[in-house]
This record gives structure tokens, sequence and C-alpha cells, in this order.
């Protein structure tokens, strides 16, 4: 059949499409002559003209730039190309498709600024342009778009204001354009778009008030500007106004005023987030949101402390799926209400802390078989623990801590067979530790300290292998430590400090290799420490400070990183090592030891006389004699002091509940010295919502402090967030976090800090990209340089810690910002996640990307590093972590930053080494493990040819990481796996050239 004209010209354009991608799985191939263009998959054309009115390749992998000739299918209604991998620039001709209905271009990485003469495709109804890396501010011209509908911009990156002609838009019903940088007020013309059902601009710059008329469209179903700075405050009519809303999202802003009591009346409300903002007043009755899930209202200033603050909750009862009650960080006062026990049963997270909520937990709360956080920390609640609790069986964290709790923790929380986090302590609980508690196969978390626990230790409870953190310390418990403790191999911190144990320090604690922070002060433990103690490498603070112990200082100690090390008031006797950490008297304590001599003379400890010990014949008969000497005036002083107990319980120090307070306790004032004044010779960083100073406290520990900025929208629920991860998980390729600070400067403004371990080395971003001051100086540029060994270290520390938070953790945690800037290198290299202000806590029952166990909580990256996927508002996946891994991992090894000004035209970096794989992948490799290569082919080392097969493997992993697709990336444990094998590999090839 011979083509007209308008056929040929289709035909070619659509050739001329397939020329310029590419089609990796062949989704084009009956694309030829032998077929009419009219039957080719993904072409539809109309009967009248035969001409092409449809293209629809979404979802095909196709790889390439968009070619001009589509712009000469003059016919064309709808193409849709999304989720792809189109780059370059979106075709200015796509603006001579007059018909043009439908334009999907979302989810590919096109960039460059948005065509303005799209503006010419007067019939568009649908423009789905989110997902991509467009930049530059929105165009006018669009605003002539008068037949538009739906207009999505999510996830790119545009700037500036969005322009008033977007008001003209008059068939608007959905406008998107979240996670950008536009910035100003949102447009009063948007008043004007009365047929307006969606409106998302969350996570941007934008500023001011939301027009007033806004709230008069009463069409509206979505609102969601949650992550602003927008300021002002909601109308008194809000829910007679917009009485078809579902969704309302305004949190993390700097709204003020009251929730309004209209709100009742939009009886389709299924969310309602104004979290992190500064709201005030009591919440309404919410008697007509029949339909309603969510609500959540954390860190504002609602309530009046008052006994009726939370009369609102019996409003709540007629929401028969309501599965969210979030109101901590308020002024919420009174008690629970008897209505509460007639929440809906598919509730699943209630988080009351920080209130000042009184009265007893209702002996109900069993009925809620569905929830699976109940938390109420820091309120004034009395009475018991109800028993009905361990009918909870999906509950995964239990926190009641920092109340007025009292009688006995109750067997049944033993049932709880998923729990992870159970957090008890500051209260006035009594009776024993439940052995039914070593049923809880999955717990990593108990704190039961600073109560009046009695009795001992349950062996079933030390037997659990799953447990990270245990602080049962300042209780009344006796008996000895169980031997079971060699069980629990996962464990990192234990306080059994300020109670009434007795005995030898168990032997088997040396299998308990991963610990780091032991406290065991004290107590009456006795005799000397067990040598299996030299197996604990990771230990980074030892408290056996007032005890009865004697015996010999280890000399394996020396070869320990403390940061901490007390051993004051025991009997240990001889010589004191002189080495590592004994070294440095600010970092130890051996006071009240006065058989101890030598060390270094800062530690001020007697000579060791050494002639005195001759005049007995010998060494051994000396310590013979002695030993017995003193032994029986030591048991004559233990008869006494347990006298002595028996009469009076020793004094009780407080200890905070979070690890690094039991450790450490710290002021504004204490952090105001440390720092010399926040002084800027002590700055060594800065972020988006703080400052990070180097400090020393008082007893010379070194530390690095992160002082937020509270004037920075978002900072106070970073603070939370980083506090609330850092609390719940602990590995040794984790930033460890000492203590946190909250209070008031001097000038009575909030002041909230962070305080942990200082890490010498800094930031990998330093020792991948030194700036000037590093290149000109010959020591910077000797010390900031990583070796391929070096570099291969770091990448299985970063990935031995994300595996760790994916997949060995109760609840799986996405940190959401992994960079260069945010692993941290100790005094070995050894590499630390730290910034976790981004990390969430996976919620699979999450329905919409901008809700999680907070408000507002759209997902923030940075540029470059972040899943492409999250463009389109897909949920947070451990996906999102792998991508941004293997981004790091390219950049480690090719030296190239994701926004370096070569990736344009749609080269990014993951492609960059992808094409570079086909090629033997030596073109991408960063330059300095050339020339090291170089320098070590002049020696005994291996030349870049010889290591070629590590750097290629390490270059594919990276690739394979951060695949376009999430379910095409490599597994993180795979990848754990596949990063010990090259560095076995490489290492082995190393000792066999150097035998060479």
């Amino acid at each position: 059949m011979a083509l007209c004209h308008g056929n040929d010209i289709d035909q070619q354009a659509l050739l001329a499409f397939k020329g310029d991608i590419k089609d990796p799985f062949g989704h084009l191939k009956p694309w030829n002559a032998s077929t009419h263009f009219c039957h080719w998959p993904g072409v539809t054309c109309g009967r009248k003209h035969v001409r092409v009115i449809q293209l629809n390749v979404s979802n095909q992998n196709l790889d390439g730039s968009l070619s001009p000739f589509i712009g000469n299918m003059s016919f064309l209604r709808s193409l849709y190309l999304s989720n792809n991998t189109f780059r370059g620039e979106i075709p200015s001709e796509i603006g001579r498709l007059r018909r043009l209905q439908r334009l999907y271009l979302g989810n590919n990485s096109f960039h460059g600024d948005i065509p303005s003469n799209l503006s010419r495709c007067s019939n568009l109804v649908s423009l789905v342009l989110g997902g991509n890396k467009l930049v530059g501010s929105l165009p006018p011209e669009l605003g002539a778009l008068s037949k538009l509908e739906y207009f999505l911009l999510t996830r790119n990156n545009l700037t500036g204001e969005i322009p008033s002609s977007f008001g003209n838009l008059t068939s608007l019903r959905g406008f998107y354009a979240p996670l950008n940088g536009l910035q100003g007020k949102i447009p009063d013309s948007f008043g004007k778009l009365k047929n307006l059902e969606s409106l998302g601009l969350a996570a941007n710059h934008l500023t001011g008030t939301i027009p007033s008329a806004i709230f008069n469209i009463s069409s509206i179903t979505t609102f969601d500007v949650g992550m602003n700075q927008i300021q002002g405050t909601l109308p008194s009519s809000l829910g007679v106004t917009l009485p078809n809303l579902e969704l309302f999202i305004i949190g993390g802003n700097n709204m003020s005023g009251l929730i309004p009591p209209t709100l009742s009346n939009s009886s389709k409300l299924v969310y309602f987030l104004a979290g992190d903002n500064k709201l005030t007043g009591s919440v309404p009755s919410l008697e007509n949101l029949n339909e309603l899930q969510q609500l959540t209202i954390p860190a504002n200033y609602l309530g009046t402390g008052e006994s009726d603050d939370l009369s609102f909750i019996a409003s709540l009862t007629n929401a028969s799926r309501f599965r969210i009650l979030e109101i901590g960080l308020n002024n919420f006062g009174g008690v629970l209400p008897a209505s509460f026990r007639n929440l809906s049963t598919e509730l699943q997270v209630v988080s009351l802390s920080y209130n000042r909520i009184r009265g007893n937990i209702p002996a109900e709360i069993g009925n809620f078989v569905n929830v699976e956080e109940f938390q109420v920390r820091e309120n004034l609640l009395t009475g018991s623990i109800p028993i009905s609790f361990g009918e909870v069986n999906k509950l995964q964290i239990l926190d009641l801590s920092k109340n007025r709790l009292s009688g006995n923790i109750p067997p049944s929380l033993g049932n709880l067979s998923v729990v992870s986090i159970i957090l008890l302590h500051d209260n006035n609980l009594t009776g024993e530790i439940p052995a039914s508690l070593g049923n809880c196969n999955y717990m990593i978390e108990l704190y039961v300290a600073e109560n009046n626990l009695l009795g001992q230790i349950p062996k079933e409870l030390f037997a659990l292998s799953s447990l990270v953190a245990v602080d049962i310390s300042n209780n009344h418990l006796d008996g000895f430590i169980p031997l079971e403790v060699g069980n629990m191999r996962n464990l990192e911190y234990l306080n059994v400090s300020v109670n009434n144990l007795t005995g030898k320090i168990p032997s088997t604690i040396g299998s308990c290799v991963r610990l780091e922070a032991l406290d065991m002060k004290e107590n009456f433990f006795q005799a000397s420490i067990p040598p299996s103690f030299s197996s604990l490498r990771g230990l980074h603070v030892l408290d056996l400070s007032r005890n009865n112990l004697s015996g010999q200082v280890p000399k394996y100690l020396e070869e320990f990183k403390f940061q901490f090390l007390n051993l004051s008031f025991n009997d240990f006797e001889g010589v004191l090592p002189n080495e590592g950490v004994f070294k440095n008297a600010s970092a130890i304590s051996v006071i009240g030891n006065p058989k101890l001599c030598g060390g270094v003379p800062n530690i001020r400890l007697p000579g060791c006389d050494i002639k005195r010990s001759k005049r007995f014949g010998s060494r051994f008969i000396f310590k013979v004699v002695i030993s017995v000497v003193f032994g029986i005036l030591g048991l004559g002083i233990l008869v006494t002091l347990l006298f002595c107990f028996l009469l009076k319980k020793p004094k009780r120090v407080p200890v905070s509940s979070s690890i690094g307070e039991s450790l450490i306790n710290v002021s504004y004032q204490s952090l105001l010295q440390a720092t010399n004044g926040f002084s800027e010779d002590n700055l060594i960083g800065a972020g988006s919502y703080g400052s990070v100073y180097k400090g020393t406290l008082d007893g010379g520990i070194v530390v690095a402090v992160k002082v937020l900025n509270l004037s920075r929208h978002g900072a106070t629920k970073s603070f939370m967030a980083e506090c609330e991860v850092l609390r719940n998980i602990r590995h040794r390729n984790l930033v460890k976090v000492l203590t946190a600070c909250s209070g008031v400067d001097y000038r009575g403004n909030d002041f909230k800090a962070l305080v942990y371990g200082f890490m010498e080395n800094g930031s990998l971003e330093d020792w991948l990209h030194p700036g000037p001051l590093d290149e000109d100086t010959s020591q910077g540029a000797e010390t900031k340089k990583l070796n391929l060994l070096q570099r291969l270290n770091v990448a299985i520390d970063v990935a031995s810690a994300i595996d760790y938070l994916h997949h060995h953790c109760e609840t799986p945690v996405v940190h959401c910002d992994l960079k260069p800037s945010n692993i941290l290198l100790d005094n070995r290299l050894v590499g630390h996640i730290g910034d976790f202000g981004l990390a969430k806590f996976l919620q699979p029952t999450a329905q919409y990307s901008s809700i999680s166990g907070g408000s507002s909580s759209i997902v923030r990256g940075t540029i470059g590093y972040t899943a492409p996927e999250y463009g389109m508002g897909s949920d947070l996946s451990t996906c999102g972590d792998v991508y941004s891994f293997g981004i790091l991992l390219l950049e480690m090894f090719t030296g190239k930053k994701p926004t370096d000004g070569m990736f344009r035209d749609g080269l990014d970096l993951p492609s960059f080494a992808k094409h570079a794989l086909l090629n033997g992948a030596v073109e991408v490799i960063d330059p300095s493990l050339i020339n090291e290569s170089n320098e070590d082919k002049k020696g005994k080392g291996t030349s870049i040819y010889q290591n070629k097969e590590y750097l290629v493997s390490v270059i594919r992993v990276g690739v394979a990481c951060s695949a376009y697709s999430g379910t095409e990336r490599m597994n993180i444990t795979e990848t754990v796996s596949q990063l010990y094998s090259i560095k076995e590999a490489l290492l082995k090839s190393e000792k066999n050239s150097g035998a060479r």
C-alpha cells in the first residue's frame, strides 16, 4: 500500500525516535518496514487519517534522548514515556503538537528548563513531568493552558516562584510540585481555581501565608503544604468551606493559632497532620470525622495542662478505622479519659510522650490487639502496668519510661513475641524482673533502670541473643550475674551499676565481643578482672569503680581504644600499665586503690618499691604473704561493709535513661565551656540544621557537639528523629552518641545539642575531595589520601552498617541521606554512618509518601544521592538507601561527585560507570588511585593493571546498587559479601606479589 505524505512523516518520526534510544529488552524490535507502523507495539493510529494519535512506551527500560522529530506527528494526542531513562532536554518541538492532550514524561532523567512553548499545546489536559532533573523557573506562559486538569512536577530541581498566571488554569483539578526548591508565596491567584481538588506543594521553600481564597475552594480533597516555611493561622471556617477534605497536611511549618472547631464539618477527612508548628489552644471535638484514620499533631503548644485537655479523644470513638494517634511534645494535661478504651480496635500507634498526662493506663489496653507502638514517655502517669499488655501480640515498641508507675513488671510482657524495645526506666516499679522476658526472642533493648526492683537477674533474660542494650542500673538487685550473659553475642551496652550484685564477674562476659560500654560500678563484685575481658576489643567505656575487685590491672587494657576507664575505689595492686589509655590521665580514674603504684606521672601514684620486695627473698614470697595478710583484712572489711549495707542502702546516683546520659551528664554551660564559647576556631562542620564543634569536656573527653539551629524549620524534628533513631540502634559502624542536651542558653532561648564521640579523621568528603587548604600544605596532601584497601575497608564498614539497619533491627531503619559528608572516620580510618536527622523507621502500613510516624514527612535527601523512584512519590524503602550507597561507592572509586559538571545531556554517574565497564572501567578510576599504583610500580607494589580486576569488580558492585529500578538493585547483604570477597582477593594478590 502506498503511503501518503502524512503517513511517511509519522513513520520517519517513529524511526528517528527509535534511533535515538537504546532498547535493551527489544520492545521496539518489531518497528521495521515489514509491518505497517500502525501495528507497531505502543503505536495507535486514528481510523480516519491513518495517523499516529497515541504513542505509549512507558515502563520499557528505554534509554536515550527524545528525538525532536516527535514534533512532526501532528495528529498525536497522547504521548506516554514515563518510567524509562530518557535523558537530555525536553525538545521544544513538542510545542508544535497542537492536538496533544496528554504528555507523560514522568520518572525519567530529563534535565534543563521546561520549554515555555508547551503553552502552544492548547489542548493539553494532563502534563506529567515529575521525577526528572528539570531546573529553572516555572514558565509563566503555561498559564495559558486553559484545558489543563492535571499538572505534576514532583521531585525536580525547580526554583523561583510559582507564577501568578497559573491562576488562569481554570480547568485545573490537580497541581503537584512537592520536593523542589520553589520559593515565595503561594499565589493569591490560586484562589480562582474553582475546580481544584488536589494541591501538593510539600518540601519546598515556600513562605508567607496561605491565600485565604484557597480555603473557599469547596472541591479540594487533598491539601499538602508540609515541610515549608509557611506562617499564619487556619481560618475558623476551615471545615465549613472545605467539606470534601480527605487529606490535610501542614506539618513542619510555622503555623500558629488554633485548630478550628469547624474541622469536624470536614466529615470525609482521613488524615490530619499538623505536627511541628506553633499551634496553641485545645483540640476541638472531632465527632463528625467518622473516616479519620490519623491524627498527628506533635511538637506544638497545644493543651493547657488542665484536666479537660484530652476530652477530644471521646469524639474519636466515632472513627471506626482510626489507626494513629500522635500528640506528643505538647502541653496536654489531665487523665486519659475512659473513652480511650472505646477507640477503634484497628489502632496501631499511640504516641503521647512528653506531656503532663496523669492517672492510670487503662486496664483495657489489651483490647487494642493491633497496636504496634505505645509510647507515653515522660508524663505523670501512676498506677501499675496493666497485665493486659501481654495480649497486644503485635506490640513492637513499649515506652512507659519517666513516669510514676508502681507495682510489679507484669510477667505477661513475656507474651510479646515480636517486641523489640521495652523502656520502663525512671519509675517506681518494685518486685523482680520477670523471667518470662526471656521469651521475647526479638527484643533488642530493655531499660528498667531507676526503679526499686529486687531479687536476682533472671538467667533467662541474659540468655537472649537478640539483646543489644540492657540497663538494669539503680535498683536493689542482688545475687550474681548469670553465666548466661555469654549468650548475648550482639550486646553492645550493659549497665548493671548501683545495685547489690556480688561474686565474681563471670568470665563468660568475654563472649560479648560487640560490647562497647560496660558499667558495673557501685556493687560488691570481688576477685580480679577476668582474663576473658581481653576479647572485648570494641570496648570504649568501662566503669568498674566502687567494688571490691582485686589483683593486678591487666596489661592488655593498654591496647583498648577507651574513651573512659574507671577502676577507682577497689583493691587493685601492683604496677599500673603506662601505655595506651593509661597515658591519658584525663580518660582514666584509679583513685582509691592504695596498693597501685607506677603509671605515668600525671596519674600521681606512688613509685613502685622494688627493694622492699627483695627483703623477703623473692617477689613471689612477698606477693603470697601480702595477699594472705590483705586477704584477711579484706574479708574483715567486706563483712563490715555488708553489715553496714544492711543498715543503710548505698547512696544512689541519678542516672539518665539513654546510653550516653548514663555516662556523661552535660549542660549548656558545660558545652559552652568545652567549645570555648562555640568558637569558630572549634567549628568543624555545618549542615542543614546546625553546626558541629569540637570540644573537650571535664575529664578530658574529646567530643563533637552538634548544636541545632532552632530557627531553621524542621530542626527540632531532626533533633527528635536523630535522638529516637540513635537510641534504638547500636552498631560499631554507626556514630556513637554520648548524650543529648535540651535546655536554654544564657538568653533564655531554647537550646538543643547532640554530643558524639569525636572522630579524629573527619568525614569521607574531606578525604575524597580535599579543599584548597589541604592541597596547599604538604602535610594535608599527605594526610587526605585513601589508598585502594582503605577505601574498600570504608565501603565495607558503611555497607555493613546499612545491612544492620535494614535487616538486623526489629523495625528496619532507612537512613535517607547517605553521602560522603555523613560518613565519619575515626583514628583508625574506620567508617561510621552519621546524621540520622532524616532517618525513618519503616512503616509498612503508610499509604502516602508524605505520611509516616510523625508529622508530614516527605523524604528529603541530597540531590544526586537520592533514589529516583522517590520522585514519583514512591514509599520509603531499603532500596532507596542501596541506591545512595551505590552512588557513594562509585564516587569513592571514581573520584567524581554525582553532581559533577560533566554529568549533563543525559549522562549521570551510574551510566558513566556502566558504559565504562564495557571498556574495562580503567578510564573512570580515581586518578589518585592510578598515581598511587604507578608509584608502587617503582617499588614493590602492584600496578593499576594488576589491580584492575578488583577495581572493575568494585565499580560493577556500585553500578548494580545504583540501578534505576529498585527491583534490579543488588541486595545490601549480597553487597557486603561481594565487597568482602574483593578485599580477600586483593589481600591475597598483594601477599603473593610481595612474596615474588
